[in-house]
Order: C-alpha cells, then sequence, then structure tokens
C-alpha cells in the first residue's frame, strides 16, 4: 500500500519523480550550483549529487536570503527539482518560486512535511493541496 503525507503547500502544484533526500541542511547560496544543479558544499555529506529533475526532500534550509536567488536561477536555467519537501518550513526559498512565476521562468510546489521514513530513490507524486505519496 502507497504511503500518502499531508503537508502544508508553501506553493501549491504538482509533480512525480524520484526522490533526493539529503543527509543534512542545505544552503541554496554556495551549497548548490546553478548552471549545473550539483550539491556544492564540500563537506556536504551529499556533495555532488544532482539536484535536477530530483524530489528534493530536505531538512532544513541554512544560509542567506540570497538562497531565492539561486533556485530562481536554477529554474531559469531547467535545473531545479520538480519539487522541494521541506521538515521545517522555508519563505526564502519560497520567495525564490514566486519571483520565477512572476518572470514566467516556471515553478514547482514547495511542501512542508514529515520526511521520517522518506528514501532517496523512492518514487512519489505531489498532489495540489500538499498531498504526497509513494508511487507504486
Amino acid at each position: 500500500m502507497a504511503v500518502k503525507r499531508q503537508g502544508r503547500a508553501l506553493i501549491d502544484g504538482e509533480a512525480e519523480g524520484e526522490v533526493l533526500r539529503v543527509a543534512a541542511p542545505l544552503s541554496f547560496w554556495g551549497g548548490v550550483d546553478p548552471k549545473s544543479g550539483r550539491i556544492t558544499q564540500p563537506k556536504h555529506p551529499d556533495h555532488q549529487a544532482c539536484i535536477a529533475d530530483k524530489i528534493l526532500a530536505l531538512p532544513h534550509i541554512i544560509g542567506s536570503s540570497s538562497s531565492s536567488t539561486i533556485l530562481l536561477e536554477l529554474i531559469h536555467q531547467g535545473k531545479a527539482p520538480r519539487a522541494i519537501l521541506v521538515g521545517e518550513p522555508d519563505a526564502i526559498i519560497a520567495l525564490g518560486v514566486l519571483v520565477a512565476q512572476e518572470m514566467n521562468f516556471g515553478s514547482l510546489p514547495i511542501v512542508h512535511c514529515p520526511l521520517e521514513g522518506l528514501e532517496s530513490g523512492t518514487r512519489i507524486a505531489v498532489r495540489s493541496g500538499g498531498i504526497v505519496e509513494e508511487l507504486a
């Protein structure tokens, strides 16, 4: 039976894809290359993993307000995740998506939800209204 989670949509939307659950908090500013979508933080446990086209699951975001600019650039370059799931709500990355929407670069859902039991490689669907479910 598929596991279904009810989260809170910070940016509503729909996406499907493979989860990349990072093992530690991440800063987009200085931690993710906006041209490649790779994690560039040298001491991060997921260093060199690519977030592009993944459902990115983050325990929480660290770093400055400039993270919204990096997410905006990732969306513009086509290197953004398909969706972002956060264990703690974050207004900074949501701002990056809102600006991308206004500039007609695209969008992606951001959902605050429990991440327990969600593993990298799992295929999931993010549904409107903050619903996250594993796919068979």
